[in-house]
């Protein structure tokens, strides 16, 4: 009984050292303060995440202090690239991961760290110039909104999100795209977060080639569970699995 309090007292010094000198960390790093940020927290440290995270590219709105829909996206799609817990809750570790990551920015950091761990760009086939990441994340929203579609119908969901990135009435970027408010469910449910398989990953190679089944379509809905009037009064293109593609 005795050894195994020794051993229960040793345990929980341990933790609290490991605390103590994450927070000794975060002070020598001049991060935030130890308050635990998340969605609608306001104030000078979402101000300094805020800033972190645009001059890391992760986030293109104002640094007005606001932890609102759009940080958060920012939030979690850096959890998601360093391989942390994706939750959109800014606490100790993430904040240690921003200051480090910060610290070793540097223009093309992104693209060499990509092709050190094995990603490379599609050449030619690939005119959007995407990057690694990029082509991990439209793999997870192809992968979270059409799953169970057929592979035809999964490459029709990548080619509708290169569609949006050409077009003037969406933003230019893939990431600016698939996090527009709103733009797709898999976000909205947190579904984007799921591990895409192959055939996912496949579907996005193959519109990344050129191939768009979708005829040009810059908008898709289920007829059997869409909710709004407006998409009904797009031009339909033709159905490919549960989805109709239109523009």
């Amino acid at each position: 009984m005795h050894k195994r309090l020794v051993w229960i007292t040793a345990a929980i010094i341990l933790v609290l050292l490991g605390v103590m000198q994450m927070k000794a960390s975060l002070h020598d790093a001049g991060a935030f303060s130890h308050t635990t940020l998340k969605y609608g927290s306001t104030g000078a440290d979402v101000r300094e995440l805020q800033g972190r995270l645009q001059h890391l590219g992760y986030y293109r709105g104002d640094i007005d202090g606001d932890f609102g829909y759009a940080t958060l996206q920012a939030v979690k799609t850096f959890q998601w690239k360093f391989g942390m817990k994706v939750d959109g809750i800014v606490g100790a570790k993430t904040k240690l991961k921003l200051w480090k990551a910060t610290k070793n920015w540097r223009p093309g950091a992104d693209m060499a760290r990509a092709q050190a761990a094995g990603g490379r760009m599609l050449g030619n086939s690939n005119s959007f110039g995407l990057s690694a990441n990029d082509m991990r994340i439209m793999a997870n929203a192809v992968y979270g909104e059409s799953r169970g579609e057929p592979f035809l119908g999964q490459v029709a969901v990548a080619a509708v999100i290169l569609n949006r990135v050409k077009s003037p009435k969406f933003p230019n970027t893939v990431h600016g795209v698939i996090f527009q408010p709103g733009a797709f469910t898999a976000v909205s449910d947190g579904q984007i977060w799921l591990t895409p398989n192959e055939t996912s990953r496949r579907a996005v190679e193959l519109a990344l080639r050129g191939f768009d089944p979708t005829g040009g379509s810059i908008y898709y809905f289920n007829p059997a569970t869409a909710t709004s009037g407006w998409i009904w009064s797009r031009p339909q293109v033709k159905k490919i699995g549960k989805h109709i593609f239109c523009k």
